[in-house]
């Protein structure tokens, strides 16, 4: 018999702060010139899961802001062909 739990999917703030810690930040130069900011992971830290949900997350936003920018909208979707 399965065991039903309830529980909020919500993270917590220190969860959040956790993720952050065990993620790095280096902005690398382009070869077309520009630069671009490249986050990673450390895999042997304890707190992967949350630092992944956080990569994921401020990935996911950034998609958001730049199709806000360009077509005025946060989430596009394409069309059919």
């Amino acid at each position: 018999m399965a065991k039903i739990v309830y529980k909020s999917l919500a993270t917590s703030k220190s969860a959040k702060a956790a993720g952050a810690r065990a993620v790095g930040k280096k902005r690398v130069a382009m070869p077309g010139g520009g630069w671009r900011t490249v986050r990673t992971l450390d895999v042997n830290s304890p707190n992967f899961d949350d630092a992944y949900l956080y990569v994921i997350r401020s990935n996911v936003a950034k998609a958001r802001r730049e199709n806000k920018r360009i077509l005025g909208v946060a989430d596009v979707v394409p069309r059919k062909r």
